[in-house]
């Protein structure tokens, strides 16, 4: 979410460049299917975002299972697809929203970040014939060559560290290997990028200096995706390793608050960061207005409040299952996967395709015309294929790019 007059001032030259490019669907290359499954089978391909784990908590989830299309209950993962797909490495995401900054609050979310990172122990005890618990990159490419999947852990949102220092280690321990420093509303680590009940940007907090910090000594890389611009400057400025955007787009072709402009690329470039493009439709392309949607959507939230100020669990649920029936009463286009390759473009020729890379954010909002679930992951290397990408970028897109930051975070912690 850069504003157009400083799109149209830094940025002409490199959207002139980016169209004239880009392949149009004419100018596309006709790939063999044969080559899109050498290709695809060759790299360590690597997921750095699903929520998925919520899912597992419920109980009525099995990873084991291959969902069809015709189960009610289907999700955009499970273990069968990410075969089916050839997904080799998967960032499973304990998310946890924002809730009260106080004793309880605290208590809770860290209860809940907990249920969660078991989830994803549990999976891999249950099917080992299939996926295996990950901490290293080292790990990722072992697990590929035996023909396994590697479930790394990646905790969305700070909230559950609250104010004690000392729980970073102790997620660490758990195998958390990135943590996004907050979520859709400010916390005691950093602003957050959808916040703004206060117009000032306060950026990364005293204490959140601290967790940067212990981050850093730990080996846990640092996710920006969800913080402020304020937040994302500051967290650069503090952090001695590169960071990652685990799953965020490209502000200059979406103008969303949560996709980071040009300035933030070149600044996440030169620190040798990597963003992974995200798969939620309104972070690829702006959606259109409907004023009948709008309208319901304001009324649901004179009913309920902000969803973010409500503490009653059952309140938020009740909000959810209304505001999914005014989506499904007022469906939204999904953005399709060669609007999400144009982001990967966009970037590519901005700071380098040695900085992008794919965080779809499945079951937490992501999916794509033509990359609906896992198991169409192939579309990608197809669809960068047809542009014209040599097989040695597509390596770094798909996994290369995410592996060699996460092997710089560790080499410069305490943990080498």
């Amino acid at each position: 979410m850069c504003h157009k007059a400083m799109i149209f001032f830094l940025g002409l030259s490199l959207v002139i460049m980016f169209f004239s490019n880009s392949c149009s669907s004419e100018e596309k290359a006709d790939i063999p299917e044969s080559k899109v499954k050498e290709t695809h089978h060759k790299v360590l391909t690597v997921d750095t975002h699903c929520d998925t784990p919520m899912r597992m908590v419920r109980g009525e989830y099995d990873m084991g299972k291959l969902h069809g299309i015709e189960d009610d209950r289907r999700g955009k993962i499970d273990l069968p697809r990410m075969k089916k797909g050839g997904l080799d490495a998967e960032f499973f995401a304990a998310y946890v929203g924002q809730g009260e900054r106080t004793e309880q609050g605290y208590k809770r979310a860290k209860q809940k970040a907990d249920l969660l990172i078991k989830a994803v122990h549990d999976m891999c005890e249950q099917y080992p014939e299939m996926v295996d618990f990950a901490i290293t990159p080292e790990d990722a490419y072992r697990l590929e060559e035996q023909g396994k999947i590697a479930a790394f852990i990646g905790m969305e949102n700070g909230y559950p560290i609250g104010k004690d220092l000392s729980l970073v280690e102790e997620f660490y321990n758990k195998g958390v290997r990135y943590i996004t420093l907050c979520h859709s509303s400010d916390n005691d680590i950093c602003d957050s990028s959808t916040d703004r009940r206060e117009p000032e940007d306060n950026g990364l907090s005293e204490f959140g200096k601290k967790v940067v910090e212990e981050c850093n000594r730990l080996g846990i890389m640092i996710d920006v995706s969800h913080v402020s611009d304020q937040s994302f400057f500051d967290v650069l400025d503090h952090s001695k390793a590169p960071v990652i955007a685990s799953h965020s787009s490209v502000r200059s072709l979406c103008e969303h608050s949560r996709n980071l402009s040009d300035g933030m690329l070149k600044a996440l470039a030169e620190k040798d960061g990597v963003i992974q493009i995200c798969f939620v439709s309104s972070f690829i392309k702006e959606a259109e207005t409907n004023p009948g949607r709008q309208r319901e959507i304001e009324q649901l939230e004179e009913k309920y409040g902000e969803y973010s100020q409500i503490k009653d669990e059952k309140v938020r649920q009740k909000l959810r299952e209304e505001y999914m029936k005014i989506m499904k009463k007022y469906p939204q286009p999904s953005a399709t996967l060669e609007e999400m390759v144009d982001h990967i473009d966009y970037v590519k020729e901005l700071i380098g395709v040695e900085h992008v890379g794919i965080g779809t954010d499945f079951d937490g909002g992501g999916g794509l015309e033509g990359c609906n679930d896992v198991s169409e992951m192939p579309n990608i290397t197809r669809e960068l294929l047809e542009r014209g990408y040599t097989e040695e970028e597509i390596e770094k897109i798909w996994g290369g790019n995410l592996m060699r930051v996460f092997g710089k975070v560790i080499e410069l912690s305490d943990q080498k």
